[in-house]
């Protein structure tokens, strides 16, 4: 019997987050997310208005569909003969049920991708944790593809959109760069104890894209805060930050979510919704720049970081593409990298 780590990259895992597709699985969706925290239902469905506002229906699935189908494409174009299989952490399709696909199928070492470009343990570690729930008791080994904060598969098109949103508009428009906010303790974990690294490679997204797409000021900001507020989290909130500048006297801004892959709920909700009735409220002049979704430089970096993987089992040392100051994000986790903040729970890697 070959060992698990000697045998080849076999198929591609797309691993997301999930959310609900009719009203009725809103707060089952959300009692998944929430599983251990003794959320009160009661919250919860207040929770879930966001989603009853369009429809009880997050759009992250369909687009994980389209991303699916784009990533099968290029994969074939390129003559990588791989099968790509999705699974989610929260809702259907979940990652028990592919990777018993996968096991059907005769599969035995797929590569997974998360749609999460950021070290965090929400981002991270997290999934690693619901991964090697899912695979345990199967014949399976899973393999890590790298986070890709720094790949310029996911900074170009995000320079790109930025750069066009700002060709059309006003001088002075202030750029404002949004990611989801998290709890200073679980930043100060990211990478590492003490490390930081969260806020870290947000900074350098936002440095990359700003000055490849000739933005003036700009700013980096957070949304989709939760949790008690005696717990501090990383700060300013986007909306305090639309009334910041508009005291400033600024009266355009192009918000640019470089903290998200697609356009799913917090796009949605908190920008698209939310910010857009701040900045109208204040008079600010308001775009927001599209994310990279199925931007064929993304799809390609997904099959790039697919092969890149594969030859690293012939050439530890092969050429591993970044974009900026920081080094490429380890092919494997650091022990202590991201902790869970509830004590320790096995992850994959």
């Amino acid at each position: 019997m070959v060992p698990m780590n000697e045998r080849p990259i076999d198929a591609l895992l797309l691993v997301s987050f999930g959310g609900p597709e009719k009203p009725e699985d809103v707060v089952p969706f959300l009692e998944n997310v929430t599983a251990g925290r003794g959320i009160p239902r009661e919250r919860l469905e207040e929770v879930g208005e966001h989603y009853y506002l369009f429809g009880g229906k997050s759009p992250i699935n369909d687009l994980n569909r389209e991303l699916l189908a784009a990533i099968r494409k290029d994969l074939a174009d390129h003559g990588v003969d791989l099968p790509v299989y999705w699974g989610n952490r929260n809702w259907d399709p979940y990652l028990r049920d592919a990777m018993e696909q996968m096991v059907a199928d005769g599969i035995r070492r797929p590569a997974f991708f998360l749609t999460s470009a950021y070290s965090s343990y929400s981002g991270c570690r997290q999934y690693r944790e619901n991964l090697a729930e899912a695979v345990n008791g199967l014949d399976l080994d899973l393999v890590r593809l790298r986070l890709y904060f720094n790949h310029p598969g996911f900074v170009g098109p995000f320079t790109e959109a930025t750069r066009a949103a700002l060709a059309e508009a006003p001088e002075g428009t202030h750029t404002v760069f949004v990611t989801h906010s998290i709890p200073d303790t679980m930043n100060d974990a990211s990478g590492g104890p003490g490390v930081g690294a969260y806020r870290t490679q947000h900074e350098e997204v936002a440095r990359l894209v700003a000055e490849g797409a000739g933005a003036g000021e700009y700013s980096l900001v957070y949304c989709s805060r939760s949790g008690s507020p005696r717990t501090p989290w990383l700060e300013p909130d986007v909306n305090d930050h639309l009334e910041e500048l508009a005291g400033r006297g600024i009266t355009s801004v192009a918000v640019v979510p470089i903290g998200f892959v697609s356009d799913h709920m917090e796009v949605l909700y908190d920008l698209d919704t939310e910010a857009k009735e701040t900045a109208e409220r204040l008079g600010l002049r308001f775009v927001r720049v599209e994310t990279p979704d199925r931007h064929p430089d993304f799809v390609a970096m997904v099959r790039e970081l697919l092969t890149e993987r594969m030859a690293m089992d012939e050439d530890p040392d092969v050429e591993r593409p970044t974009v900026g100051r920081c080094a490429p994000n380890p092919q494997t986790c650091p022990i202590d990298c991201c902790a869970n903040p509830r004590g320790e729970i096995p992850a994959v890697r």
